[in-house]
């Protein structure tokens, strides 16, 4: 059992009438409780748009948005390149200016910490041309629902066919997997 506060509606259960002011109540409760804070006020599309726009016309590349929703802070995590890499300097420029317009913007609501970051060297990969472009590749992915009884595969990146994600894996196998399928991917660098 847990004790938790809200704000409620005025109903007839407690005593009030439907439409009255809302107020703050204390009850018991049971069960788990999680609640989400933090969210997007717009898709995370719209949002995506609106900061490869501004980093865009600072130079920069947006290789992809991350947002993890938490429970009294969420992080925004943009990844970022450029044509001679990132630097430091790079990433508190783009940081600056995006602050600004998250600020006037305001598309997420409640406390969250924006993470400006390269790509680095197991770049993540989001987007269809991602796959395309580091075809032949070693690659990690993480799959949302079990494909042939695994969650993980790791191989050889072919590119894309016909909306699906190709790799061979280490015995020669080619995995054929729905990009909507794909939780996240990762090149895996081979040093």
């Amino acid at each position: 059992m847990g004790f938790r506060q809200e704000w409620l509606p005025v109903s007839p259960a407690r005593g009030g009438r439907c439409g009255e002011p809302v107020g703050l109540t204390s009850e018991w409760a049971t069960g788990p409780f999680f609640f989400v804070v933090v969210k997007v006020r717009q898709d995370l599309k719209t949002l995506r748009r609106m900061l490869t726009a501004v980093v865009e016309a600072m130079g920069y590349e947006v290789v992809g948005v991350e947002f993890h929703p938490g429970r009294d802070s969420a992080l925004l995590r943009i990844y970022i390149d450029g044509e001679n890499g990132i630097s430091l300097d790079d990433c508190q420029r783009v940081s600056h200016q995006l602050s600004g317009v998250l600020e006037v913007e305001d598309p997420i609501a409640g406390r969250y910490t924006l993470e400006i970051s390269s790509p680095g060297l197991d770049r993540p990969l989001f987007e269809a041309a991602h796959f395309d472009r580091f075809a032949g590749s070693k690659v990690r992915l993480h799959l949302r629902d079990l494909l042939d009884g695994r969650r993980k595969l790791v191989g050889r990146l072919v590119g894309m066919r016909d909306g699906d994600v190709v790799i061979l894996d280490g015995e020669g196998r080619e995995w054929r997997v729905p990009l909507e399928w794909i939780a996240k991917a990762r090149l895996a660098p081979e040093l």
